[in-house]
């Protein structure tokens, strides 16, 4: 009983955490994701900001968003949980150092999480990169058309892309967060700034290592259906992408990534750990 009750409180916390953060960056994501696909449309962050207020309007910034925040409550709830399940599983292995478990524990997390995320994400990135200001498609209607097109398998476009992005960022991001910890003061107002102040960080190096694979994965994910396509896989499509854009093409939208993972980062961390303590408490 003890387990089922700590489970919960960690899938509760981590869809908490999730939600919020979804819904106070999600703009910065859509600028992202525009960026990522391809330069002949906007020539920066500014830009991209400027024609989508003015060609669609606030609307414009949300686009997708359904998609997140029905999947945020089971991604960041895997995201969480499966961590420290795999946190408490690694510490059997004697033969690595502490960092190395917590590390190990995050980048399994992340192969989980993108086995429940990648549906999502594609249905995401089609509707982002969709700039009509008519005609526009639901989340429903996007899946519907993945999947008589190309089945469950459609579906998981660019799976590997996915494992590879969020195995990356949550390894460094758990792994620098929680070997850090120990070493913040202990006063209340020093211990939360300081905690935001990692989160921050090991939200933004994660986001600056994972960010090649977020680009193939956008690419590979925004191809249309009934079209022959350029990306087919993830080594693939980062090998195309370098040969004919060069090495800046795989590092496109990262102030808009860093932007929305750094203060993201910070936010899950300090949610999830507020609720998860409340839970606790009132559960105790």
């Amino acid at each position: 009983m003890g387990k089922l009750k700590e489970a919960f409180q960690q899938i509760t916390a981590g869809g908490s955490a999730g939600l919020v953060e979804v819904c106070v960056m999600h703009p910065l994501d859509v600028m992202k994701t525009r960026l990522q696909l391809g330069s002949q449309f906007y020539k920066g962050l500014g830009d991209v900001f400027r024609k989508t207020l003015t060609e669609e309007g606030i609307r414009g910034f949300y686009k997708g968003i359904i998609p997140p925040i029905i999947a945020e409550t089971p991604k960041r709830a895997t995201k969480f949980l499966t961590f420290e399940q795999y946190k408490h599983a690694f510490q059997s292995f004697h033969g690595i150092p502490e960092w190395g478990q917590i590390s190990l524990a995050g980048a399994a997390a992340g192969l989980t999480e993108a086995c429940v995320n990648t549906p999502f994400e594609l249905v995401k990135v089609r509707l982002q990169s969709d700039r009509s200001k008519t005609n526009i498609k639901t989340s429903r209607q996007v899946a519907k058309e993945v999947l008589n097109t190309r089945g469950i398998r459609g579906i998981y476009t660019a799976l590997g892309a996915t494992m590879y992005r969020n195995g990356t960022w949550n390894c460094i991001y758990f792994g620098l967060y929680h070997n850090v910890k120990p070493l913040l003061p202990t006063d209340p107002v020093q211990n939360l700034l300081s905690r935001m102040g990692v989160g921050f960080c090991a939200g933004t190096i994660a986001s600056v290592a994972n960010i090649p694979f977020d680009v193939v994965k956008s690419r590979i994910q925004a191809q249309a259906e009934g079209t022959q396509w350029k990306y087919r896989n993830t080594w693939q499509a980062i090998g195309l992408v370098y040969k004919e854009e060069g090495i800046a093409a795989l590092y496109r939208g990262i102030v808009p990534k860093v932007m929305r993972l750094g203060p993201g980062g910070a936010i899950m961390l300090i949610v999830f750990e507020t609720v998860n303590d409340f839970l606790k408490k009132i559960m105790d």
